[in-house]
């Protein structure tokens, strides 16, 4: 089970329901649209993907081969940008 965090070393601003995160070592810009939004906020704490998946389904009308799909592509931009690191998955707290 993965589990993903956001990396510390960047600037976020929100933007009405979207948001603009600087790479503070690169100065490069990414926009955030609401889903994104979203997931960023939920990477603040350490989150493992199975619980993103069921975070997504609850809060938009997605299918989750959907929500999958989209939430990969979502990670492997963000992991190769630098912005979200994967985490021990100890670190994550059991709710």
């Amino acid at each position: 089970m993965n589990v993903y965090q956001a990396s510390p070393n960047h600037l976020y601003s929100e933007i009405d329901s979207e948001a603009v995160i600087l790479d503070i070592n690169s100065g490069t810009y990414f926009g955030l649209n609401e889903v994104s939004n979203q997931i960023w906020q939920w990477l603040q704490t350490p989150t493992a993907e199975e619980r993103l998946v069921k975070l997504l389904l609850a809060e938009y009308e997605v299918s989750e081969s959907q929500a999958n799909a989209d939430l990969q592509s979502f990670l492997q931009e963000m992991l190769n940008n630098g912005l979200i690191e994967v985490v021990n998955e100890e670190a994550v707290q059991i709710s």
